[in-house]
């Protein structure tokens, strides 16, 4: 799992690097294509986990394994029904104290953006090119976002834009 974890990031780093204008080892076409592959075959990996050991929670594969996990399911964006089987999977266990229930709350938010729904927590933003700055997609209730995000462990919303913005 920690070797899935490590390419789906070291492509990701890639990624970023050239779309911020900084020198990468690799081209953008190597890039796109090397990071699909991945995103394919971690895709592939992770339903094989869940069906041979279930829910890589805490218990399973300690906090660190299991956010690990949750990052690559996170970018299994080629299927939602997946990512939709995952999060139910993930609400039982945020119950159980047993997975982040921030994580639960950004999967959640990529779900309902992927789904063409608002998000609840923020989460997920873009960059706005005439702004030439990072806003998040559309928010259901925009006026209580901070109090949601506090109880899932969340910073402030406006604190974690400024993650994007630097």
């Amino acid at each position: 799992m920690f070797t899935m974890f490590e390419e789906d990031q070291k492509w990701r780093r890639e990624y970023n690097k050239i779309n911020f204008g900084e020198k990468s080892d690799y081209d953008e076409i190597t890039v796109n294509r090397k990071l699909s592959e991945t995103d394919s075959l971690n895709l592939i990996s992770a339903k094989g986990i869940i069906l041979k050991y279930g829910f890589p929670g805490y218990n399973l594969v300690g906090s660190e394994g299991s956010n690990k996990f949750w990052s690559i399911i996170q970018h299994c964006d080629d299927d939602l029904a997946f990512q939709k089987n995952f999060l139910i999977l993930m609400d039982k266990e945020v119950k159980r104290n047993n997975a982040s229930a921030s994580n639960n709350a950004m999967l959640r938010d990529r779900v309902l953006i992927s789904e063409g729904k608002k998000q609840i927590y923020g989460t997920q933003v873009r960059y706005n090119v005439e702004l030439k700055k990072s806003q998040p997609f559309p928010i259901e209730d925009p006026d209580n976002v901070d109090v949601r995000r506090k109880k899932v462990g969340l910073s402030t919303l406006s604190d974690y834009l400024k993650l994007f913005n630097r």
